[in-house]
């Protein structure tokens, strides 16, 4: 017999004289070269030899006639075996579509959020919107932040830096993007919360100065304390003491405007050494890029529901970021274990 596939015990194929084959014997021949290969094979093998097969018909009934019991509680019991199988199959099955579902939630909400902020963003930087979006999607890196969370920050106080920009669209998306990094360097160095220092910003947009000890630069929260941190930037930046326009009144009344403020701070910041830290713990700390591959997960969440060619490059952002975030965690983990197994004995020998 060169290999066949029966569906029952009492089946019949064929044989070259025509007459009827009877077998209780499940099984499949795949031919291998000259040599078949089996493949499948159940509670015994009924051996039926396709030349002597018309002498064995009723010696292979007979097999199979005895063997139906046992067929029938292996079946049954495989039943079982499968039932139990397919409960544990379908309870993974709902939770893994519990979790896609809850996920799809995540980047619908996510996407949903993007596409209101693109749209302040266009309304406010007209022309430049562009130039803001390339911003947001490279923060992941620069600020450590998404580009919703970049985005939502901008559109908080581009107003008032447009306002003291004359409408300068292009200028703005410049200053807002050094104002958002500034204010990420700040709270990397210092430790401060980020809310903290756009809080501050945001303030400082409205001509509020209250929270300018938030950014632990060495002034307090007042006007006058703001205008020397203004006259500190002149001193310290020619360009900007012959472009920066503030004063102060004898009544203590600061008038700047707020693009200025901004470039005030940068000056500062950069003097303290505190300009580029996140963009270089982004690659060289553990907290900075693990902050990196949130953000870039974020992206990619939102770019689910986005879809298109940018797909790629967000999947590529998050390998990239989470890469470098092993490679800070992983040598540290390594050094924890082993300071661990040179203490542990030492600490032994002191508890007993």
């Amino acid at each position: 017999m060169d290999g066949c596939l029966t569906d029952g015990a009492m089946h019949s194929v064929a044989t070259h004289d025509e007459r009827p084959l009877r077998s209780g014997l499940f099984f499949y021949h795949i031919e291998r070269g000259d040599r078949p290969l089996e493949l499948f094979k159940l509670f015994g093998t009924i051996a039926i030899d396709n030349s002597k097969a018309n002498q064995g018909i009723d010696e292979t009934t007979d097999k199979a006639e005895k063997s139906h019991p046992r067929i029938s509680d292996a079946f049954e019991k495989i039943g079982t075996a499968a039932v139990k199988v397919g409960k544990v199959i379908a309870t993974g099955l709902a939770v893994g579509a519990t979790a896609i579902g809850a996920l799809a939630k995540q980047s619908l909400d996510s996407y949903a959020n993007y596409e209101q902020l693109v749209g302040g963003v266009e309304t406010l930087f007209k022309s430049s919107a562009d130039k803001v979006q390339g911003y947001a999607a490279n923060a992941f890196k620069t600020a450590g932040l998404s580009a919703n969370e970049y985005m939502e920050t901008v559109t908080s106080f581009s107003a008032s830096l447009l306002q003291s920009l004359g409408g300068d669209t292009d200028a703005a998306a410049d200053m807002a993007n050094q104002a958002i990094t500034d204010m990420s360097d700040n709270a990397n160095k210092m430790g401060t919360a980020m809310s903290a220092i756009q809080n501050a910003y945001m303030g400082f947009a409205k001509q509020n100065y209250s929270m300018l000890d938030n950014l632990k630069l060495g002034y307090g929260g007042t006007q006058q304390e703001m205008y020397r941190l203004l006259l500190d930037a002149a001193e310290l930046n020619s360009e900007f003491a012959t472009t920066a326009d503030f004063s102060m009144d004898e009544l203590g009344h600061l008038s700047v405007g707020f693009s200025d403020v901004v470039r005030a701070i940068n000056i500062v910041q950069n003097e303290m050494g505190i300009t580029g830290t996140t963009a270089k713990e982004a690659s060289s700390t553990i907290q900075g890029s693990l902050s990196a591959t949130k953000s870039a997960w974020q992206n990619l969440l939102t770019g689910f529901a986005g879809g298109g060619e940018e797909l790629d490059v967000l999947i590529e952002n998050l390998v990239d970021s989470a890469t470098t975030a092993a490679g800070n965690i992983v040598p540290r983990i390594v050094q924890i274990l082993s300071g661990i197994s040179d203490a542990l004995p030492q600490v032994i020998a002191v508890l007993t």
